[in-house]
């Protein structure tokens, strides 16, 4: 049986890949029609990207997860220093991306290209990364850690209430969560798809 922690690191794992192939399939619908993206929706979708997985989830793995790792065996230190420099890494990586997006809406067609590449070498970036979270580090972490390690972690990754994983959305962001589930297509929200 999982615990919550693997359950929840999974969930926000699926969510956020979900996300992240939305923001690939809307791009892919608007250049196919040659019309311009909803840059609002997108702005709501990447803003979800930087306040969830990279603020909170990111966070609570390098922080907590990695470090009771490292603790308890040598084996994969050097992958665990790999997923850290990216999660360090990430902040800058989804600025980078914003701004990007930025430009195309103001500045027109002539940066459409450099988006899309920004937001594919990010996608790309992020499900790779996640896949050898799973892969990897989990199935590590079940073996290694105690029952005291999973009953701290489980109680830290049990606050994150991602509201992509069914959780009613904290107050502050009720607007944004409400904007993405009506204007974003399936499998995301309950847009509609073109």
């Amino acid at each position: 049986m999982t615990n919550a922690t693997i359950r929840i690191i999974r969930q926000e794992h699926a969510a956020l890949a979900a996300m992240l192939r939305s923001i690939i399939m809307l791009l892919e619908q608007h250049r196919r029609k040659g019309t311009p993206p909803d840059f609002a929706a997108l702005r709501a979708m990447l803003f979800y990207v930087d306040e969830f997985p990279e603020k909170r989830h990111h966070r609570k793995e390098s922080e907590l997860l990695f470090p009771k790792m490292r603790a308890r065996t040598p084996i994969s230190r050097e992958l665990m220093d790999r997923l850290d420099n990216d999660h360090a890494w990430g902040e800058r990586k989804i600025r980078n991306v914003e701004h990007a997006l930025l430009a195309f809406e103001m500045l027109g067609d002539s940066r459409r290209a450099a988006f899309e590449n920004a937001m594919e070498q990010y996608v790309d970036f992020y499900l790779n990364h996640m896949a050898m979270e799973e892969r990897e580090i989990l199935p590590l972490a079940e073996k290694v850690l105690t029952p005291e390690d999973w009953r701290e972690l489980d109680e830290a990754f049990g606050r994150n209430r991602d509201p992509l994983t069914g959780y009613r959305p904290e107050r502050e962001y009720e607007a944004l969560f409400t904007r993405i589930v009506n204007i974003v297509p399936a499998p995301i929200g309950l847009g509609p798809v073109d």
